[in-house]
């Protein structure tokens, strides 16, 4: 399984964002965004369930960011909106048979784009 995330960059308050996660070789019926900010562990953003697409949101993102995907692109995508200075991380998207929302329960991981949110 290969997870490449792209997307990422700089952009104002308020701005939006849409990343990418391609996924190549086997996908796992879930696919989850995480993003870590300097200093802090690895939190839990949004995921989605491959086939039903039931999606799933931190509270702090909720309302502003959508987790969305395209099966026969086999990419996830992040829609993120209204976005602030605390959003700023780098984000990665995960693969996992199972849904959770901690990071150590994924075994399959991107490399990372980096979002940074700033005047």
């Amino acid at each position: 399984v290969q997870l490449v995330e792209s997307g990422g960059g700089l952009v104002q308050p308020g701005g939006s964002l849409r990343l990418s996660c391609a996924a190549s070789g086997f996908t796992f019926s879930v696919m989850a965004w995480f993003r870590q900010a300097p200093g802090k562990e690895r939190e839990f953003v949004a995921a989605i369930r491959w086939n039903g697409r039931t999606t799933y949101y931190a509270d702090a993102v909720k309302g502003r960011f959508t987790v969305s995907g395209d099966n026969a692109k086999n990419t996830l995508y992040l829609q993120m909106n209204s976005l602030k200075a605390e959003d700023t991380a780098v984000y990665y998207c995960a693969s996992d048979p199972r849904l959770s929302y901690y990071a150590t329960a994924y075994k399959y991981w991107g490399q990372g784009t980096q979002v940074t949110v700033s005047s």
